[in-house]
């Protein structure tokens, strides 16, 4: 009994220093891979950097040495963005517009991308869903003058609900896209085992299909978020009250035409930075679950 149990930690020995020695060979053969890598979340993380320790600078310091560290941690910058040059209030407009628009464009493209992935009439089908994908092929400068004239006819211009619509609309053919690729490849026996539990269409859509596309639905709600919290051209567009301007417009404040003021320009930026970070940072691990799914068969 003693020489089997001798003999089986000894070959669970000899396993676990093979492993390891096969584990040092894959490191040294990884690494360039490895420092390729380093550099490259060196150089992605160097503007963010910079930025941040400008926005603790003075106009002055940025001006006569743009690389050195700041000689104080100026705060003075932050509160001139946020209070002088009304950060929180586009920032606020920003939020209310993103989250509106990001709401609506969840709820019409999975509509949609159910529809179209269980349609009967697949030839019907397949043009209606190509012609939603055209509208990636089409740039936004081509869309400023029917958009400006539709907003105008619809009463909608200078106000946020213009935004709302446009990011909205803007948004719907990429995440059409993604979600009606994921929703074709669920089990049908899913819905069959919810219509043998009395389910009908919405409870089919709302109770089995919308928990199962969680994954691709956050994706596609990060990916309308950035969209819209950094859009410029349109707001710039269709908002000119002072008062109703978004982030990305709202900071073109701190350039007057003649000078701009840097330091609190800096300040805006990382408060703009900030609730992109934390939705990412909540929600990251759905993102990874919805960029991999579908990676993997069996």
């Amino acid at each position: 009994m003693d020489r089997t149990a001798t003999a089986n930690q000894a070959a669970v020995s000899r396993a676990m220093n093979g492993s390891l020695r096969t584990k040092n060979r894959l490191g040294a053969g990884q690494l360039p891979m490895h420092l390729l890598l380093g550099l490259y979340v060196v150089i992605s993380l160097f503007p963010l950097v910079w930025l941040l320790l400008s926005s603790f600078k003075t106009n002055r310091e940025i001006t006569v040495n743009t690389w050195a560290f700041p000689s104080t941690l100026n705060f003075e910058n932050y509160r001139a963005a946020w209070e002088s040059a009304n950060i929180g209030l586009y920032a606020w407009n920003s939020l209310y517009v993103t989250v509106i628009a990001c709401f609506f464009t969840l709820l019409l493209s999975a509509a949609t991308a159910y529809a179209l992935s269980r349609m009967k009439y697949k030839v019907l089908s397949k043009r209606v869903y190509s012609f939603i994908l055209l509208g990636l092929l089409v740039p936004p400068g081509a869309l400023f003058i029917p958009l400006y004239r539709l907003v105008n006819e619809l009463h909608l211009y200078d106000t946020h609900r213009a935004l709302i619509l446009v990011y909205c609309t803007y948004a719907l053919p990429i995440t059409i896209f993604i979600l009606n690729a994921f929703m074709q490849s669920i089990p049908s026996e899913l819905e069959e085992a919810g219509i043998m539990d009395g389910l009908g269409a919405a409870g089919l859509f709302a109770k089995v299909i919308i928990p199962v596309t969680m994954p691709a639905l956050v994706t596609v709600f990060i990916l309308a978020f950035i969209g819209n919290w950094n859009e410029y051209i349109f707001s710039q567009l269709f908002v000119t009250t002072e008062s109703l301007r978004t982030l990305p417009t709202g900071m073109a404040t701190f350039n007057d035409g003649y000078r701009t003021n840097f330091a609190s320009l800096s300040a805006a930026v990382i408060i703009s930075i900030i609730p992109v970070l934390l939705v990412y940072m909540f929600l990251q691990r759905q993102i990874i679950d919805g960029m991999t799914a579908g990676s993997v068969k069996g």
